[in-house]
């Protein structure tokens, strides 16, 4: 399965009525879950057959479990919730999965937001990458992009701040 087809199946899930949807080929295993409006976990596991055996050895891939807990307003001033660096006010759009941030499609093309830019909620602001998958994410608000908190290519972990929206 080539990764388009991937993700017009995320895509179908995610505007279906599912909250769950399996898929398996070829030995690869594809598990959609979703609460709302949005899928919260994505898992595919690998299976790796050993020397002939009477069952192949299935190797679950890391997925966090939890479902990400809504972005909320974050003031810079007086908050001391990161002694190493301040995240400024505003809305703040968090990575909901470890992986590589991309700031647009692909290598050539434009990003999908800039600083600036006006945005509106479930609005796409960048692909994070994981497991060979791009799972786009997007904006729980409306506003305008005050701050992109990273750089294109960054490994990014699960809750870190992407994005502040004002």
């Amino acid at each position: 399965m080539k990764v388009e087809q991937i993700l017009q199946l995320i895509q179908a899930v995610s505007d279906s009525e599912l909250t769950e949807f399996k898929y398996e080929e070829d030995g690869v295993k594809l598990s959609l879950k979703k609460t709302g409006d949005k899928i919260v976990q994505v898992q595919t596991p690998a299976v790796v057959p050993a020397a002939v055996q009477a069952a192949p050895a299935v190797i679950p891939a890391a997925v966090p479990t939890a479902a990400p807990a809504p972005a909320a307003d974050v003031q810079a001033a007086g908050s001391a919730a990161d002694a190493d660096e301040a995240i400024p006010a505003g809305n703040i759009v968090k990575s909901p999965l470890v992986g590589t941030f991309y700031a647009a499609p692909a290598e050539d093309a434009e990003p999908f937001v800039k600083v600036g830019d006006s945005v509106k909620e479930g609005q796409v602001l960048a692909i994070v990458e994981a497991m060979k998958l791009m799972n786009e994410i997007e904006s729980d608000f409306t506003g305008t992009v005050a701050e992109i908190l990273v750089e294109n290519g960054e490994a990014v972990e699960y809750g870190q701040p992407l994005f502040v929206i004002r």
